[in-house]
C-alpha cells in the first residue's frame, strides 16, 4: 500500500498552481519534487505499480515536465535517476519569453538511498563509496555523469539543471565539479548534500567551536605548505581555482548531522578574514587533511579531492525545528511555504 508521502495531492507542493521561476522558493520547490519523482519511480517498480497505477507523474507533470529517460543502475537495475524535459503550455511559453524567465529546458536529477530490500543493498554500497571518497570510480556515477555530459553536448549548459538528494546530491556535487572544471557551470540543487567531517557544528559552546576550526585550519594549511614542498603544482593546475565560477544552491539543516557541517565550513572562512588569518583559511579551505596527509606520505596521487571542498554556494539553511534527524534530513522540508530560512551567498576570494 502507498505511503502518504508518495501521493503528490497529499504531499506535493499544491500550494505552486502558477510558478515564477524568478522566484527561488519555487526553483527550490520544483527542483525537490522532481527529485521526489526519482525515488517514486523506483517505489512504483519496486510495487510492481509502474503500468497499472504509478504514482511518480504527478510530481513533474504539475509542473510541466515530461520524463525523457529514467537513470538505471546497471548492478541492481534500479532506478536511480531522471532526465525531465520542460513542456509548459504555450501560454506560459509565451509569458516566459516577455518576463525572460530562469527556467529550466531539462533537469538531471538523483534520488538518495532507499531503505527497501530491492535497492537498500546497491544504495548503502554506493553511500560506503561516499564515505571512502570513491564515488567517482562507481558505474552508477558513470552513468549519470555520462546522461549529463551528454546533454550539456546538445543543448549547453545553461539549459540544463542538476538536482539531488542526499547520495543523489553527492552525484550532483561530483557531476557539477567535473563539469566545471570543464568549462560548464550548471545550474545545480543540492539537497541535505552530505559533509564527512568531524560533527564540530553540533558543539553547543561557540568559543570552543571556533578554537576547533581555527586549530584545523591552522594544521591543515601548514600540510598544505609541506605537500606543495614535494608536489609543486601551478595556479593553472588549481581545481579550486577551476571551481570559482560554479555557484551550486546546496540546502542544509542543522539538526541533519549528514550536512550540518556546511553552515561552519562557510562561515568560519568569513570569521577568519575578520581576525585577520585569511590567508591561513584561503589555504585551509582548498584542502582536507586526510588529503594532505597522504600526500605528505607520498600517495597523494592516488587521492581523490574530497567532495565537500567547493568554493563557492549559495547556501540556504532551515532554521525551521524538526522534530527528529528523519525530518531533518528528508526532502519533503524544502517545498513547505513555511520555512524559516537563511540565505548567504559565499565567493571564494
Amino acid at each position: 500500500m502507498a505511503s502518504e508521502r508518495e501521493v503528490f495531492g497529499l504531499s506535493g507542493p499544491l500550494h505552486l498552481n502558477n510558478i515564477d521561476w524568478n522566484n527561488s522558493h519555487h526553483r527550490r520547490s520544483v527542483a525537490a519534487s522532481l527529485v521526489e519523482g526519482v525515488y517514486i519511480l523506483e517505489r512504483d517498480r519496486q510495487e510492481k505499480r509502474e503500468a497499472s497505477q504509478p504514482l511518480a507523474p504527478p510530481w513533474w507533470d504539475f509542473f510541466h515536465f515530461k520524463l525523457v529517460r529514467k537513470l538505471v543502475d546497471d548492478a541492481d537495475f534500479a532506478i536511480f535517476g531522471a532526465i525531465y524535459e520542460y513542456k509548459p503550455p504555450s501560454s506560459h511559453f509565451n509569458d516566459a519569453i516577455v518576463s525572460i524567465d530562469r527556467s529550466p529546458r531539462y533537469v538531471i536529477a538523483f534520488r538518495g538511498t532507499i531503505t527497501k530490500p530491492d535497492s537498500f543493498t546497491r544504495d548503502f554500497e554506493l553511500d560506503v563509496h561516499v564515505i571512502r571518497n570513491g564515488l567517482h570510480q562507481t558505474s552508477r556515477f558513470e552513468i549519470g555523469m555520462q546522461a549529463v555530459r551528454n546533454m550539456v553536448a546538445t543543448v549547453g549548459d545553461k539549459n540544463v539543471w542538476l538536482a539531488g538528494h542526499s547520495l543523489g546530491a553527492a552525484m550532483v556535487m561530483l557531476a557539477g565539479k567535473t563539469m566545471a572544471k570543464m568549462g560548464n557551470f550548471l545550474e545545480a540543487f543540492l539537497f541535505n548534500p552530505p559533509f564527512l567531517s568531524a560533527p564540530i557544528e553540533r558543539i553547543k559552546d561557540k568559543k570552543v567551536k571556533h578554537g576547533l576550526r581555527i586549530a584545523g585550519s591552522v594544521i591543515t594549511a601548514g600540510l598544505a605548505l609541506a605537500a606543495k614542498g614535494k608536489n609543486p603544482r601551478s595556479r593553472s593546475e588549481d581545481p579550486f581555482a577551476a571551481l570559482s565560477a560554479w555557484t551550486p544552491s546546496l540546502f542544509v539543516n542543522p539538526a541533519d548531522h549528514i550536512c550540518s557541517e556546511y553552515v561552519g565550513y562557510f562561515e568560519h572562512r568569513k570569521k577568519m578574514e575578520e581576525i585577520g588569518a585569511g590567508a591561513i583559511e584561503r589555504l585551509a579551505t582548498q584542502h582536507s587533511l586526510g588529503g594532505l596527509f597522504m600526500s605528505v606520505v607520498g600517495k597523494g596521487a592516488d587521492v581523490a579531492e574530497p567532495l565537500h571542498l567547493l568554493p563557492c554556494a549559495n547556501l540556504t539553511v532551515n532554521q525551521s525545528p524538526s522534530n527528529d534527524f528523519k525530518q531533518a534530513h528528508g526532502l519533503h522540508q524544502w517545498w513547505r511555504p513555511d520555512l524559516n530560512l537563511k540565505c548567504n551567498v559565499y565567493k571564494f576570494k
